[in-house]
This record gives structure tokens, sequence and C-alpha cells, in this order.
């Protein structure tokens, strides 16, 4: 009797001739997340993977945390693999799982499902579920069968194996990270940019981070919580880079000559300039912000529009644009960024806000008055030329 897991996957399965290249590219990012606690194997399974320990007995508290953070992963079922498929070690398999398991005195209810996939094999599947569901009921005494609403299903499964589990974890689904292409995405130090990063990395899409630092407006402080913030979203799609772009001198030369109320849609047009051309050295795909529609004044439908022009070469991807505030809040605290974003170190643009922004402008006014400002262009390609590159 082994400790495994088996790891089903979604939409994967839909993907017809070219299945089986994503599924190897599941395969090897699992293979590089357990890595780190040791050596593993993961197998095709018959329309799943089955992961197994190749030096001691599997840990799942360990292991199991690592694997439902993958995406591609729709669920983990931790559990057993027999060799042998008579129906004695069936029963007696059955029984050392429960035991393992469901140790609880007081007693509980439980059914077996048992499925068969060799109908060559002596007994059919409600005859093995009886058989076993029989031997466990006798010996522990201490519980009860409960065909409709159990406490507890063991499920039996013949396959190549003999595999028991009775749990069912649910990961994040999407697809492999790589597999949608790479985005760039601009990082704030707030609740919206970081879930919109773990949004668009579960769509399969390789991300990095852009980072816009303004000492001595912004801290270091500021700064580190952009990188904590990565190393949180890290967890979940793998390494990735973070620029950390110093734009205080591009930040002043808007301020000097631009109104306080068009400041914020001018900040945000130098950016996305600025993450274009991070977006053209690492062969990015697209841009992604953290928006959401009507949030605030820079993300009404006449502010997105008067921002989109300043990337004309690039797609710019907006997944939480119909979410409310209080959606991305519990996103943000269910993935674990929520904690971090709240730290109180303000981000550039909170700095220089309007206290009455427009909410309206109209698109062909911003750029007219854009070209006005002296050396704009030239200011924002030496930020990105002195941005700080962090491997995280």
């Amino acid at each position: 009797m082994e400790k495994i897991l088996l790891v089903k996957y979604g939409e994967i399965a839909l993907r017809g001739k070219n299945r089986w290249i994503i599924e190897n590219k599941l395969i090897g990012i699992i293979q590089r997340s357990l890595s780190r606690l040791g050596r593993y194997s993961v197998l095709k399974e018959q329309g799943r993977f089955l992961v197994r320990s190749l030096d001691e007995e599997m840990d799942y508290e360990k292991v199991v945390p690592k694997v439902l953070k993958i995406f591609g992963v729709l669920a983990v079922c931790p559990g057993i693999m027999l060799e042998n498929r008579d129906l004695d070690s069936l029963k007696e398999g059955a029984l050392a799982y429960m035991k393992e398991h469901y140790p609880k005195e007081g007693g509980y209810s439980f059914k077996v499902t048992a499925r068969r996939s060799d109908k060559t094999y002596p007994l059919n599947s409600q005859e093995i579920s009886a058989e076993v569901g029989g031997h466990i009921f006798e010996s522990l005494g201490n519980v009860t069968v409960d065909v409709h609403n159990p406490e507890v299903e063991l499920r039996v499964e013949l396959r190549n194996m003999v595999y028991m589990f009775s749990k069912t974890l649910k990961g994040y689904g999407g697809l492999p990270v790589g597999e949608s292409g790479k985005a760039t995405v601009l990082m704030s130090g707030g609740i919206d940019s970081p879930v919109a990063a773990w949004l668009t990395a579960k769509r399969g899409a390789e991300i990095e981070a852009v980072y816009f630092h303004s000492p001595p407006y912004t801290s270091e402080r500021a700064k580190e919580k952009v990188i904590d913030l990565c190393k949180c979203i890290a967890e979940y799609c793998g390494k990735m880079k973070l620029y950390v772009i110093p734009f205080t001198e591009t930040q002043l030369l808007i301020y000097d000559n631009v109104p306080p109320e068009r400041m914020t849609i001018f900040l945000k047009r130098a950016m996305l300039k600025a993450a274009s051309l991070v977006a053209d050295k690492s062969k990015s795909d697209a841009l992604v912000c953290g928006d959401s529609i009507g949030q605030v004044a820079s993300q009404t439908m006449q502010a997105i529009n008067a921002i989109n022009t300043a990337a004309p070469d690039y797609p710019i991807l907006r997944p939480l644009c119909t979410y409310d505030k209080q959606q991305i809040i519990d996103l943000a605290k269910e993935i674990g960024t929520f904690d971090i974003s709240i730290r109180p170190y303000e981000d550039c643009c909170t700095i220089f806000v309007a206290k009455h922004p427009e909410i309206r402008p109209k698109r062909h006014i911003i750029e007219k008055k854009e070209k006005t400002i002296p050396n704009l262009e030239e200011t924002i390609a030496k930020a990105v030329a002195e941005a700080e590159i962090i491997e995280v």
C-alpha cells in the first residue's frame, strides 16, 4: 500500500489533438514545483495524473498545498495505491485506509463506491462496493452505512492499479502557465493589480511585473510591499521578473506641465508607454492593468479610452473590469495578497492624485496636450533603461 496523489485537470481535456502537449507541460510544472520537496514522479493515468514519491512515504501536508496552487489542476485526491487487485487485498487496503484517515470515536456514516475499467474482473462494481463496505462495517463496529448522504465516501477504482481515496480537494483550474503567451502587468502596491496578475496567470499566461518607484515620494517599504506581492503570486505561477522603474523624474515633469485634474490620466499614459518598452524587450504579448470599470475617476469608460492609445502596439487586458470592489477583496484574501496590499505604504499614483480629477477626458485633447510636454518620451525611455530587475 503506497500513498499517492491523483491529479485531475479540467479544460485541458477539451483540447483535441493538442491535448498531449498541454498535458506534458502541466506534468513538467508539477514536477518542478515538487522538486524542492524531494523526488517525485508524475505519470499519465487514464485522463489524469498519478503522483508518487520516489524517496520516502508521501507527506500530504507538504505536497497537496503545492499541487493545489498549480494552474491547470482542477482537483487533487490524496489516496493510496495497491498493486494486488484480488478481493482480499481490496478489503484489507480499504480497512487500513479508513483506520488511518478516520480514527475518531463515536462513529460516522460511510459508503463505498467502486468502479472498474477492467470488465474481466470477476466482480462488477456493485459487488465490489458491497464486499469492501461489508468488511469495513464488520471490522470497525462503530460505523453505519448510508448510501444517500454519508459523511465519508470511499472510492475504490480498479484501473492499471487499484486506487482508493475519500477526499477531492478543489484546485483553481485554468491553464498551465506559459500556454497562452506572456503578459506584462502594471503592478502597484494596491489590492487590484496583484489579483489581475493572478487571474491572467490562471489563464495560462507567463507574467512579469512593472512597478513605478518614486523616491522620496514613495518609500523603500512601498517597494518591498510590491516585491512581497510578486512573491505571493509566484507561488502560483513560478518565478517571475519584477522591473522597478525609477519614475520620480517622469512624474515631476508631468506635474509641472499638466493641470492637476488631469494628472492621473497623463501618469497612467506614461506608465503604459514605459510598460510597452519593457514588453518590447521581453517579447511580451500583452499589457495587464487592474482597472475595474467606474471604480475610480481614471477608470471610467472615457478615461480608459483616453489612456489606451498610449500603448497602441499591445492589447491591454483588464481581468477585473466587471468586478466590484468586494469581489476583488474576497479574491485577494483567498489568494493571500490582501494583507500585503493593505500595508500603509502608498504608491506613486496615490501620492499625486488630484482632489477633483477629470472623469470624462477627451482623448484627442489629452493626446494633443501630451505632445507639448518637453522630452516626455526621452524621460520615459531613460527611466526604463535604468530599471532594476528583480528575480522573484
